[in-house]
């Protein structure tokens, strides 16, 4: 499966790029937080866009344009609140929940049905955010989970995974109607313009503000996340949706060890239990 090592690379450089934001970016606030995660990009991405040939773009590219832009805009305030909030090892596990959520939104939007062991795999997945929690077991089975609703990061990072799991199939729909190269710098170029002015008018924010104030940690975040959206976009347009999704949401195994690492997160070894979960979930995709 030659799209799994690219799948990889996404899952590594998105748990970069979630550091990253919350070890330059968190001090400046949720909303700078959020401009610096869409300006950085463009910084990569523009001249690729510019020199990128047009495809043929057609009526059906354009509506899903239309539904992602607002998506993805709410998706990402809500995501780095996420990171503001709580401890990473708390917060990106929760987006393993998204290939779940794609066993439903692949079906109805691509016609993407998958087999007895890729969906196991995904429900394993899923299965492992429950041990992240493991050491409130000892209170009650059903304390794990209810410690879930207790840390806001958590709750925030679930409505995000629900919004990107609708996000990640109509992109690849919109793929499907242009090309995996254009749509990964159109698309972001775009995303970072709309998101910026929807910031600007609503939340009266100054995007050259977080730029002046961080220069080092928007570029940090800019180049991890360029090189994201071009592995990301390649990787989803050769496999099936929700495979290459549950792939990329091994980024929540890196995103436990960079939370302990960097960030000296504790729960260490019950939260590795769970991304260890995820992993063999991932893998049982993988054979499918």
């Amino acid at each position: 499966m030659p799209w799994f090592p690219i799948a990889l690379t996404t899952a590594l450089l998105t748990a970069t790029s979630d550091a990253l934001t919350k070890a330059y970016l968190s001090p400046y606030g949720t909303i700078k937080m959020a401009m610096g995660r869409v300006i950085a990009p463009i910084i990569f991405l523009a001249p690729v866009f510019i020199f990128s040939s047009w495809p043929h773009l057609d009526r059906t590219f354009w509506l899903t344009l239309s539904i992602l832009l607002p998506l993805e805009t709410t998706a990402l305030i809500l995501y780095m609140e996420a990171l503001k909030v709580s401890p990473l090892s708390l917060t990106v596990p929760f987006l393993a929940f998204t290939p779940a959520f794609m066993i439903l939104t692949g079906a109805f939007i691509l016609g993407e049905h998958l087999g007895l062991t890729g969906i196991l795999g995904i429900l394993l997945v899923v299965a492992g955010s429950y041990s992240l929690n493991l050491d409130k077991a000892q209170s009650g089975l059903m304390w794990p989970i209810l410690a879930i609703f207790k840390e806001k990061g958590s709750v925030l990072m679930i409505i995000v995974a629900f919004i990107y799991s609708l996000t990640s199939v109509l992109g690849k729909l919109a793929i499907k109607h242009s090309n995996p190269t254009f749509f990964a710098s159109f698309y972001f170029v775009i995303h970072g313009i709309f998101s910026t002015l929807v910031f600007i008018i609503f939340f009266k924010s100054n995007p050259l503000k977080i730029i002046k104030k961080c220069p080092t940690g928007v570029f940090l975040v800019g180049l991890a996340q360029s090189a994201m959206v071009i592995t990301h976009m390649w990787a989803i347009s050769i496999a099936p949706a929700a495979y290459m999704i549950a792939v990329k949401r091994l980024s929540v195994l890196f995103g436990v060890v960079f939370g302990s690492i960097f960030f000296k997160e504790q729960g260490l070894s019950f939260r590795l239990l769970g991304a260890l979960l995820m992993v063999c979930g991932v893998f049982m995709i993988i054979l499918e």
